[in-house]
This record gives structure tokens, C-alpha cells and sequence, in this order.
């Protein structure tokens, strides 16, 4: 999540844009974008073995692979920029779930309920919550997920053992989590305690991973109520989220402030001082182990365990976790919208999902993918991730979401700073009451 200068920004999504083009003219060829950056080469793996299917399933049928190389931030502003124009546009987009309403809002996308009603897969395969991930406001499908994930507490099994702390750890509250966190750092005053995104360049990783996992166990337990379609600001549940950052920086129990700073942290150390047995907890994803493998940590089995995150008090439901993931689309520019959902198809195969996310270690948005063996056997505690998709949140499905996500992102950089909690939570909520209205926003 990586920002260059805006200028820079600008001048190479302007070089792109000329390497897209060209296939509209040809009736026989459908262009795919997707991302292809450090933990992202698994997708263009996945591209590249789906072209051959789809070309030789359908003779005189071509693709054209468009690889943006990019930064995850400056993947999406590319690819918005290259679906403000039809003479740009692919048929064929790797849409991040979190993108999926501003680019229908933007006109970007096409829905594609009819044809998933011919696809005997979408009923009879897929997972029902995972189906939440490509749907938009107004309540129809624009992306078929090609993946999905969960989120929970990663923990050292030795490291835990060395500081006296279980090895089947099970905290049911906030209060536990600090607890053994302060526990590591008192004895291992050389680990971090609790390591979670917090950092200016890890993006929405802030907003979801931390700072949502937290309000979604909160009393208040929702960012927005989907009954009363209202945002919910003010929000108590959100100046405790704040204050648990608060104290868990403040008690120096995170991975340190230069740290937190260091725009590369997340890329070049975070998965190797884990390797190392120098943090005790990590509030991540499922997908962490696959990102171990591929950086030739293959015995990780052997020190890390996975946990639920508990709920602030341990309060019914007593655990809470979210999910996203990507999902392939079509754009509306599209004038080979049959071919392009054919290539989905083939795409999202079975054998072709088993494959990717038995390589990436992300989770299966498909249920008998989710039961083959392969994707088991290449990640022992996969089982444990897909169990908490049958009690998941999804972040909210409206175009704002995006806006107040940034809001979230500049609180947490002030808690990190040190300004008070309270004083964080309530400049966050007139923020988003500027963006969404006040007419839309109920206290909670």
C-alpha cells in the first residue's frame, strides 16, 4: 500500500493507459487486468494458466493479459483511471471487494445476476456469506469472488511457552489480549507484543484489520446499521477501538513507532521477525501463512497457532472476525460482456480455485474447493479459518465506505501520536458526518 509523489502517480498510470488499448477493435480478443506485485505473482500464475484453458476451450478465442505492476494503492487508482474510457477499459477486472460500490456508483461495472442464474456453480458451489463480497447498494451482483478470507489472532506457540503464557491460548477479552501481551514484553522485552497494522502505508489494512476487528466487537458492533441505513457517529465503540490502540502503543506492547512509520515494514520485516520468534501476537489475516510459505518459511506449523478475537467483554457472540477478498469482473465498457463472464468462469473453476488458494493460502470462496484435500493439506489450520465465515461481517457495501475509511486510517496516525482517544473518536465522527451527511448518521 505503497504511495509514490502524485505526480509520479499520474505520469506512470498515464504510461499504462497506452499499453491497454487495442482489443476493443478485435472481436475475437477480451483483455484481463489484474495485479501483479509481491505477494500478487500467484494471480498472475492463475492468469496466465486460465488464458490456455479459455483459448483452447473456445477456438479463435483470445486474451490478452494486462499485468499492472503496482502497489496495491496505485493498482486501483490505474485501474480506475483505465475504466474512465471505453478505449482503455478491459473487459475482464481484478476488483478488490472494498472497491466494488464506488466503481458501480462510477458507472464502471456491469451486473451480472442474469448470467450467474445460468451458472450452476453460483448455487450450487459457492459459500452464501462469500456471495456479500461482489454485491453493491443496490442489492445486485458485480463481482464473483474469486477468494475470501477471515481475521483473527496469530500467536507464537514457543514464544508463548518461554513467557509462561498457554500454548492453547483462548483470551475472551480485550482485557486478555493486553494482558498477555504485557506478559511477552516484560520477559521478552526484545518481542513485540501484539504486532497489528497501523501505519500510514499499510492503508485499509487499518481500517479493516485493526481498526474494524475492534468496533465490530464493541457493544455498539457495526459501523453502519443496515436496518436503519444510518452510519453510526458518534460512536462509543469506536473510541474504545481507539483506546485500546491507545494503550497498546502507549505501553510500547506494538511493534515500535519508526516501525509503525516505515513505509516498508509490512513488505521487508513484519513476516520476519515473526519468523524469528520475536512476536507474540499478530491481529492478521488467513492469508499470513501463505505469504510465509511463499517467503520460504514452509515449517511455520511447527511455532504459529490461530485464535478467534474475542469480543471487547467477552459479550455474546464472544468472538467476531471480518471478510473481503477479490473478485473478477466485468466492465461496463465492455462489448464482449459473453466472453468476459466466460473467462470468470473458467477462471473460477473448481480445480483452478483448489489450485490458488492452495498456492496463495488465502480461503476458497467455494464450498467443495474449501473440502478438497489439496487446499488442507497446504495449510493445516485452514479448516479453522473457513469455520468463522459462518459468523462474519463484511465491511459496509455503500460508496462512502471508501472516504471514511481514509478518516479511519488519519484517526489511528493521531492515536499513534498521542492525542487522546476521545478527543480522535469525536473529530473522526464530524468527519464522517461531513462525508455521509448528518441526516444519515444515527449515535451509537
Amino acid at each position: 500500500m505503497r504511495r509514490r509523489t502524485a505526480l509520479a502517480a499520474i505520469l506512470t498510470a498515464a504510461l499504462g493507459l497506452s499499453a491497454c488499448g487495442g482489443s476493443a477493435e478485435d472481436p475475437n480478443t477480451i483483455t484481463v487486468a489484474y495485479h501483479r506485485y509481491g505477494n500478487t505473482l500467484q494471480v498472475d500464475a492463475l492468469m496466465q494458466r486460465v488464458k490456455q484453458q479459455y483459448e483452447q476451450a473456445n477456438p479463435g478465442k483470445f486474451v490478452k493479459l494486462d499485468p499492472v505492476v503496482a502497489p496495491e494503492s496505485e493498482y486501483l487508482s490505474k485501474l480506475q483511471l483505465r475504466m474512465r474510457s471505453e478505449s482503455t477499459a478491459p473487459d475482464v477486472l481484478y476488483e478488490d471487494s472494498f472497491n466494488v460500490n464506488s466503481d458501480v456508483e462510477a458507472g464502471y461495472l456491469l451486473p451480472l445476476d442474469d448470467r450467474l442464474a445460468r451458472w450452476p456453480d453460483w448455487n450450487s458451489s459457492y459459500i452464501g456469506t462469500t456471495k456479500q463480497a461482489g454485491k453493491a447498494a443496490d442489492g445486485r451482483i458485480y463481482g464473483v469472488p474469486l477468494d475470501t478470507d477471515t481475521r483473527g489472532l496469530w500467536y507464537d506457540r514457543k514464544l508463548f511457552a518461554e513467557v509462561g503464557l498457554p500454548e492453547e491460548w483462548k483470551p475472551r477479552s480485550w482485557d486478555d489480549i493486553l494482558a498477555a501481551a504485557r506478559q511477552i514484553k516484560q520477559k521478552r522485552p526484545d518481542a513485540i507484543g501484539i504486532d497489528m497494522p497501523l501505519g500510514k502505508a499499510e492503508g485499509e489494512s487499518v481500517s479493516m484489520q485493526t481498526v474494524e476487528m475492534l468496533l465490530y466487537g464493541t457493544e455498539t458492533g457495526t459501523l453502519y446499521d443496515e436496518q436503519q441505513r444510518k452510519w453510526v457517529v458518534p460512536s462509543k465503540g469506536f473510541t474504545d477501538a481507539m483506546a485500546f490502540i491507545s494503550t497498546a502503543v502507549g505501553e510500547n506492547l506494538t511493534q515500535s513507532k519508526p516501525q509503525i512509520a516505515d513505509a516498508q515494514y509490512d513488505k521487508n520485516q513484519r513476516d520476519q521477525l515473526a519468523r524469528e520468534g520475536k512476536v507474540g501476537i499478530r491481529l492478521d489475516g488467513s492469508f499470513a501463512s501463505g505469504n510465509w510459505r511463499d517467503s520460504g518459511w514452509t515449517d511455520w506449523t511447527k511455532t504459529m497457532s490461530a485464535t478467534p478475537m474475542p469480543t471487547q467483554f467477552g459479550q455474546a457472540p464472544g468472538t467476531v472476525t471480518l471478510s473481503g477478498g477479490w473478485t473478477l469482473a466485468v466492465s461496463a465498457a465492455s462489448d464482449k460482456p459473453d466472453d468476459a463472464f466466460a473467462f470468470i468462469t473458467q477462471a473460477l473453476s473448481a480445480d483452478n480455485v483448489v489450485q490458488y488458494s492452495a498456492a496463495t493460502g488465502n480461503l476458497p470462496a467455494r464450498a467443495d474447493a474449501a473440502a478438497d484435500p489439496r487446499v488442507t493439506e497446504a495449510n493445516p489450520l485452514n479448516q479453522f479459518w473457513i469455520g468463522l465465515l459462518a459468523n462474519t461481517h463484511y465491511r459496509p457495501a455503500l460508496p462512502e465506505y471508501p472516504k471514511v475509511s481514509e478518516e479511519i486510517q488519519k484517526s489511528v496516525l493521531d492515536v499513534v501520536a498521542g492525542r487522546p482517544p476521545a478527543e480522535v473518536s469525536d473529530q473522526w465522527s464530524q468527519q464522517v458526518s461531513r462525508i455521509v451527511e448528518p441526516a444519515n448518521t444515527r449515535a451509537g
